[in-house]
């Protein structure tokens, strides 16, 4: 059996939850304020679902990440491709994940939530179609991930029509 990096997993998943709570930043103040005004679209969940998902998806996006990060293969000297784009495809695809609370709450901008989504959907899909090449269980992981932002662009596209 294999032997967990306890730095490493922590540091995956500080990196992954790092990214969720600077995202929330941008959310915290207009989930009762802007977001309480709009009409919602027929399967608009509780507010209160959403941070508890999104916590978890976090989680599993760490572990994710550990699952690649942790292979022993020299992390810093491995010029393998597949290795690469994956960790550039999950890097963006953070960075969409932040820019998208950044555009939909922040600048109440849905329409722009709604491009920064789309584009967050393919690096979600390319993420996790490259780490289940390198190891197939961290691919799959990303699949609820990649499932609730499917669901997140119905509400976001939703929210743009219905107001």
């Amino acid at each position: 059996m294999k032997k967990i990096d306890i730095p490493l997993l922590i540091g995956c998943l500080f990196i992954t939850q790092f990214a969720g709570i600077i995202g929330s930043l941008f959310t915290t103040k207009a989930i009762t304020t802007w977001y309480q005004s709009l009409s919602k679209p027929f399967l608009n969940p509780p507010n209160w679902i959403f941070g508890p998902v999104w916590t978890i998806l976090f989680l599993l996006m760490g572990i994710s990440l550990y699952l690649i990060l942790s292979q022993k293969h020299g992390l810093f000297f491995r010029h393998d491709k597949i290795f690469s784009l994956g960790l550039i495809f999950f890097a963006v695809q953070l960075v969409l994940n932040i820019l998208w609370s950044y555009f939909f709450f922040y600048l109440h901008d849905p329409l722009w939530g709604l491009f920064d989504i789309i584009l967050l959907i393919i690096f979600i899909g390319l993420s996790a179609y490259f780490f289940w090449r390198l190891r197939p269980l961290a691919g799959y992981i990303l699949l609820p991930y990649l499932a609730w932002v499917l669901f997140a662009t119905y509400l976001n596209y939703s929210l743009w029509r219905l107001n």
